[in-house]
């Protein structure tokens, strides 16, 4: 059945996280309990010691923007885009319960239309007060009762999601400083699990650190459906904001991305759709910002790559030489499960897809050869070579046309340094062309 977005596609969602919630809307869609794993399966709470260890307990607001980002990561899984007359915007009504209602009344169009950007959907909430539930009081007991002697305190929280560009990072970043927090985030399949666990191992051996600086998170609401999950990474974000609130001081959250991702500029069609994200769109992140100091929250979101290609932060990197000898285990892929349908055993990168082609082309601009895995290197595949033609008619487009400061704003609007991301735009495509013209058809 095909929706046309009017006033009866409107899709109410009723979430709960206490069992004395007695909440009710008759006209609501679904109603979700967080606590039940019949609705949710998240790993936050499943191993206690971590949170034990933190300086304090979570501040309330980013406590309710955790669960916030559950809930609307709950609804961006839940909807088909493809039930809509335009196969993408989708409408939602969340009811949620909050500690911090007085804050999040005033935020409220802040929040909906951070997420509507984010994820090209319309989103409303609609807030009630709540408590602390059962468990969140005994974790707040337990925070100031245990590990007296043994707190961890971060000076810099870094996500670290098995990538190559948050590998760069978190190397670049220990160079400042070891006391860090890493968060990382792994989804349902075999997918990045295992590079991540990797990562992790490489950057304790080689800068000495121990086993509670690693945070990783599994959120998978059940039976989730739409897998476009443009939602994932406010979800990821909210995951290492609740741990950095901990601290209750000033501190930095480090999101490490190269620019030229960063800014979202389609390269082809297939681009402009599920494929396409906005996590670090500086746009996105000025959004998040502004709502993080509006909420209290001394948390500064931190892109060091802003102006950097992604071969930029491979050759300029203080730990070039460690990254040379590692990249090969971080992975880039957007569909790295994909291998199962051809019976493969491990998980690899495509080679192909454009996450993929913009590793490669980094990979050979700051190392000349890359010895990474693919499964398809030489685009053989018909759908690897529909994809390089496309990525091609791409480029012949960007010769074409003139960068200007309204080219470089097509995902976005950008205030700032507009001559700035022109120069990254174009050192990023001609990394990528480069790379491209080295392909044979």
């Amino acid at each position: 059945m095909l929706h046309s977005n009017g006033d009866n596609d409107m899709r109410h969602i009723v979430f709960k996280i206490d069992e004395k919630d007695s909440f009710e809307f008759k006209a609501a869609d679904y109603v979700v309990d967080l606590t039940s794993k019949d609705d949710y399966h998240h790993t936050f709470y499943n191993t206690l010691r971590p949170l034990y260890r933190m300086a304090n307990f979570f501040q309330d607001e980013a406590l309710d923007l955790f669960y916030i980002s559950l809930m609307v990561y709950y609804a961006d899984r839940k909807v088909l885009r493809n039930e809509y007359s335009d196969n993408w915007t989708r409408e939602f009504t969340l009811h949620i319960p909050v500690i911090a209602f007085d804050k999040w009344r005033r935020n409220q169009t802040k929040l909906e239309q951070m997420i509507s950007y984010l994820s090209g959907d319309i989103w409303h909430i609609s807030f009630r007060r709540r408590e602390l539930n059962i468990k969140e009081k005994k974790i707040s007991e337990n925070i100031v009762k245990r590990y007296i002697e043994k707190k961890f305190n971060p000076d810099k929280f870094c996500m670290l999601s098995g990538g190559l560009d948050s590998f760069i990072g978190a190397a670049d970043l220990l160079l400042e400083t070891k006391n860090v927090a890493f968060i990382g985030h792994y989804g349902g399949g075999k997918g990045v699990k295992p590079f991540q666990d990797v990562v992790n191992g490489l950057l304790k051996e080689k800068f000495d650190l121990n086993d509670h600086q690693f945070f990783n998170f599994n959120a998978t609401p059940v039976k989730g459906v739409e897998d476009t999950t443009r939602t994932r990474s406010f979800m990821f974000f909210a995951h290492a904001i609740i741990l950095a609130s901990c601290s209750q001081k000033e501190v930095e959250l480090y999101i490490p991305e190269n620019g030229l991702i960063s800014l979202n500029i389609p390269l082809t069609n297939s681009r402009l759709g599920s494929s396409s994200t906005r996590t670090t769109h500086p746009y996105y992140m000025k959004k998040l910002q502004d709502l993080l100091n509006d909420l209290g929250l001394k948390i500064k979101l931190c892109n060091p790559y802003q102006f950097k290609t992604k071969g930029e932060m491979m050759k300029l990197s203080p730990n070039k030489d460690f990254i040379s000898e590692n990249y090969q285990f971080t992975m880039s892929c957007s569909h790295p499960d994909q291998g199962r349908y051809q019976r493969l055993s491990t998980t690899l990168h495509c080679g192909t897809c454009l996450p993929c082609t913009i590793r490669r082309a980094s990979i050979n601009m700051a190392f000349g050869s890359d010895i990474t895995n693919y499964r398809d290197s030489q685009y053989k595949e018909q759908k690897a070579i529909i994809e390089l033609r496309s990525f091609r008619i791409g480029m012949l487009d960007y010769a074409n046309r003139k960068m200007n400061r309204f080219t470089i704003q097509v995902a976005g609007q950008i205030n700032d340094n507009l001559d700035e991301y022109i120069s990254l735009y174009e050192r990023g495509m001609k990394e990528l062309g480069d790379f491209l013209n080295l392909q044979n058809e």
